[in-house]
Formats: C-alpha cells, structure tokens, sequence
C-alpha cells in the first residue's frame, strides 16, 4: 500500500459528496462503531468513529486511508485495521484534534502507509 494516508484508494468505493454519517465502521475483526462525522477535503480526508459501547464511548479518527472498502448500499464502511491497532491509536479529542497539525502527524506517524503490516506493530 502506498500513498497519502489522508486520502481514500481509488479502488475504496468512495464517491465524492456522499455522506457517510451513520455507516457502520468493520475493522478486520469486527465492527467497531458508527461514523459520526467526516471529510473529503483533499489531504485532509478521514472519518470520526463513535466507538459506541466498544471502547466506553470513545471516538476514533480514522484517517482515509485506512478505509479499504465502501459498500454505500450497505452502509458500511471496511477499515484495513484491527480492532486493538484503532483502540491503540492516539488518543482522540473532538474538540482539540480535529483541526491540530501535530495530531494529524502523529496519526499519520501511527497509521503511516507503505509498512508491511500498516501502522506500528502492536
């Protein structure tokens, strides 16, 4: 896998302008959340996962990346992960993240493209 991690695939499924709030999220073992917000901006693309009961609650940024596959009738969105390399992740603040440069790369440190296995090991 190579490229941008705050960009989708091209082979994703993704089509610009659709919203994706309220897709059920998959990790690789099992679903994880649902989305509650998301960006397409260019360079900047992830989704904000609402962990639900999963990890008490939490919400998660996914960077574009990470997303392998949209199924828009389905509704759901396939993230490339496992479940313990998301709840590992640095942690997520709506309110001070979003917008922070230096979160961003650290997910993009964390998440970062071309490793064999995708992010840091576990």
């Amino acid at each position: 896998m190579t490229g941008n991690v705050w960009g989708y695939r091209g082979t994703s499924g993704h089509l610009q302008g659709v919203d994706l709030s309220g897709f059920k999220v998959e990790a690789v073992d099992g679903g994880i959340g649902k989305v509650d917000k998301h960006s397409d901006e260019a360079g900047s693309a992830y989704i904000v996962v609402d962990t639900g009961p999963w990890i008490f609650g939490k919400e998660v940024l996914l960077p574009a990346g990470t997303v392998s596959r949209i199924d828009v009738d389905e509704e759901r969105i396939y993230i490339d992960r496992t479940k313990e390399q998301i709840k590992n992740a640095p942690e997520f603040h709506r309110d001070t993240h979003l917008e922070d440069a230096g979160y961003h790369d650290e997910l993009t440190a964390y998440y970062r493209v071309g490793d064999a296995f995708g992010g840091r090991p576990l």
